[in-house]
């Protein structure tokens, strides 16, 4: 399957994907910077992660990555972990990353913080809700307490600015995917007044609703109770 988007460049770049809040992440970079890019499916529950020509693009057997024909000097390159893939985006278009040196601090600050974070936290908080085979009170309770901490980091720093970096940057991209899934996580926006604001004013931006609809069939036919998905999902150890 291929999606061709975007109109700003000759060369499309290949984005290995799956409808994630990390998959998103890098099609809402694409479509804020107007980019061309081919969308290719990567079934995480049937295995593609694990293919040896997936690997060789992204050795820790995780989507997304990229592909661009027109890397550095005119050459291809391939770039694996979302949040490396968002900073070579915004240093190869100029947008969402600023260049003088304070202001990419703060966006480094708090992409970092998500990777780190928000993104580690709100998946354990989703699975152990979601995918765990019995329900495990003090999992529940530590990915819940700390899930609720983060929102309240989130709240606090932006009740004195729009976005997390000051301007709307890859930070934002980088974290609207998972604040997004809140209700899957357990949370609601009780005494989060700013990050309400913020998920509304992010979500409303045209790219954003381009980059989190893209739909991939395969992944809405994924039965997660099956043993063989949650083996492929769950069960992986070192090969």
């Amino acid at each position: 399957m291929a999606s061709k988007r975007g109109s700003r460049q000759q060369k499309p770049i290949d984005l290995y994907f799956w409808p994630t809040p990390n998959g998103w992440k890098v099609s809402i970079m694409l479509e804020e910077c107007g980019l061309l890019y081919n969308v290719i499916p990567v079934n995480i529950a049937r295995g593609d992660q694990f293919k040896p020509a997936f690997l060789k693009i992204s050795p820790n057997n995780r989507m997304p990555a990229i592909v661009d024909p027109d890397g550095p000097g005119g050459r291809p390159i391939s770039v694996f972990e979302s949040g490396a893939i968002l900073q070579y985006l915004g240093r190869k278009t100029g947008q969402f990353y600023p260049a003088g040196e304070r202001a990419r601090v703060a966006v480094d600050e708090w992409l970092f913080w998500q990777m780190a974070n928000l993104g580690p936290k709100a998946g354990e908080a989703n699975h152990f809700r979601r995918y765990a085979p019995s329900r495990l009170p003090y999992a529940l309770d530590r990915f819940d307490n700390e899930l609720n901490r983060l929102y309240g980091v989130m709240n606090a720093r932006l009740k004195d600015r729009r976005f997390l970096a000051g301007a709307y940057s890859i930070a934002d991209m980088a974290c609207v995917g998972w604040i997004r899934l809140f209700e899957r996580q357990g949370e609601t926006f009780k005494g989060f007044p700013h990050l309400k604001r913020w998920l509304a004013a992010v979500r409303a931006r045209p790219a954003v609703q381009r980059g989190m609809r893209i739909r991939v069939e395969e992944a809405a036919q994924v039965d997660v109770s099956d043993p063989k998905v949650r083996a492929v999902l769950f069960g992986q150890r070192a090969r």
